[in-house]
């Protein structure tokens, strides 16, 4: 039966949302917000309940996500939406089912059911993990250990399995003889969670580092509106002329701030996603003077690349091409994955698997950007057993320090360091266990350089890169298996 205190519990639950994922993350918002929304639906009328948190969550997603999802106002509100029914729905599969599961075992419907959905999401549309609760406990470095073995799935399921835990302690009113056993289960899975995550840090091996330097955009050279105007199909032959002229100084700009951090020991340098960019008929000779400052000055140079072919139906060629300090083509990757929209209109989509090669500093891979934001994609660098994720990034300011965060999850999933360089966002580095080891803001930082003493030689097999998604899986044959429960039992 509804009552006043129910609709607190809605409103409270959906206020703390707001801290959940997307502009301002309050890990300890995670944790409450799902508790009681629970509370509430267990309250009310299912059908009646799960529209008014359906409701109450894309009111808070919407305010969480404004210019975090950089889309028209109608698209923006329905992505909104289809977040907020993914993250409602489990709702829905608690009230109508956990009732007919015995015990302490109807807490699992909840967390199975938020998972299963929030993966299948993830597997099905166009942003891949973006959004997933188990980013939210960013900074937690013994639960971040976690994502080593189930991916960030098994943080989101320790999250809403809390909510699930105390709603069951809270229809039975607390009373400690009856919920002793669950409980304590709970805080026994919950603290092992966590000891292993600290043994597993306090137990990782010294190992040598490497000197890394990321060149970030130079500001006053030239401006986006600029570049943009090379895929327009009216851009005319002065044009051209212009851009060329702007794209030398660029060129000129990353080689001089490349060769001051060659001096100054860095052995591998990275370049920012397609801030080198270049017309197709000029990529020929600059890739030749390219190898040559690689082979001149004896680094690895990971530089990211937009070839542009004005007139072309697809006329951005998004690159990663790493040198060798021998002056070869070590790899050269173009991206797979593309941000719906103006993106995915016009970059040539790549072929994958990401490209993995074998250096003095351990082997390599360049995954791009939004790569990143889909754990199965990255999964092939874990399984390939590469050391180091040199990658190119480029995002906006309202995902400066958001979208840096979630990138680094995939490092401690796939147990490789992790050197990313963006434009117009926020950089890091993090070693294969999510300790960061240096950060920069493209916003607040004059020279926009980069600079970290990495593991060298350092990457850790995980079970996450060996079993992949089998703990979400899990969860997707569990929320069958209750649903099918609930009808032969019925």
């Amino acid at each position: 039966m509804a009552t006043t205190s129910s609709y607190a519990w809605l409103l409270l639950g959906g206020a703390l949302q707001v801290f959940g994922f997307g502009k301002w993350i309050i890990p300890l918002s995670a944790w409450l917000a799902p508790l009681f929304l629970l509370h509430f639906t267990r309250e009310v009328q299912p059908i009646s309940g799960v529209l008014l948190v359906w409701f109450s969550l894309f009111i808070a997603l919407s305010v969480a996500n404004h210019d975090v999802i950089p889309l028209p106002a109608a698209a923006f509100f329905a992505v909104a939406a289809a977040m907020a029914l993914t993250m409602a729905l489990p709702f829905l599969a608690d009230r109508l089912l956990s009732p007919y599961l015995p015990g302490f075992l109807s807490t699992l419907v909840f967390p199975a059911a938020w998972i299963a959905l929030e993966f299948l999401a993830a597997r099905l549309n166009p942003y891949g993990a973006w959004g997933a609760l188990g980013y939210t406990q960013y900074g937690n470095l013994p639960l971040m250990q976690l994502a080593s073995v189930t991916g960030i799935w098994g943080i989101g399921f320790l999250v809403t399995w809390f909510a699930a835990v105390v709603n069951w302690a809270w229809d039975r009113q607390f009373d400690w003889g009856t919920i002793q056993s669950g409980v304590l289960l709970y805080a026994a899975v919950w603290g092992l969670v966590m000891l292993a995550g600290g043994v597993r840090l306090a137990f990782a091996p010294e190992v040598s580092t490497v000197r890394i330097a990321g060149i970030g955009w130079p500001q006053g050279i030239i401006e986006p509106r600029e570049f943009m105007r090379v895929v327009a199909p009216d851009f005319t032959a002065t044009e051209r002329k212009q851009v060329r002229e702007k794209f030398d100084r660029l060129h000129e700009s990353f080689f001089e701030r490349t060769r001051r951090e060659v001096l100054a020991g860095a052995k591998i340098v990275v370049w920012p996603e397609g801030n080198l960019m270049v017309l197709k008929e000029d990529e020929a000779a600059f890739l030749e003077r390219a190898q040559l400052f690689a082979r001149d000055n004896g680094i690895f140079l990971l530089m990211g690349m937009g070839v542009l072919e004005p007139g072309a139906p697809r006329p951005v060629t998004n690159k990663a091409v790493l040198l060798s300090p021998a002056g070869e083509i070590a790899y050269s990757y173009t991206k797979i994955t593309a941000v719906p929209g103006f993106e995915a209109s016009t970059n040539v989509r790549g072929e994958g698997p990401i490209p993995v090669t074998a250096t003095p500093y351990g082997r390599i891979a360049s995954p791009i950007c939004f790569d990143l934001d889909f754990p199965q994609i990255i999964r092939h660098v874990g399984r390939s057993r590469a050391d180091l994720m040199l990658v190119p990034a480029s995002d906006w300011k309202a995902i400066t320090h958001l979208h840096q965060l979630m990138a680094e999850f995939r490092a401690v999933e796939n147990g490789v360091t992790m050197f990313r360089i963006t434009r117009w966002g926020g950089s890091g580095a993090v070693d294969p266990y999510g300790r960061r080891l240096a950060a920069m803001d493209d916003f607040t930082t004059h020279d926009n350089v980069l600079v970290a003493q990495v593991p060298a030689s350092a990457g850790v097999h995980t079970i996450y890169a060996r079993i992949g998604d089998l703990f979400a899986w899990c969860c997707v044959v569990g929320l069958l298996a209750s649903s099918a429960w609930r009808v032969f039992s019925a």
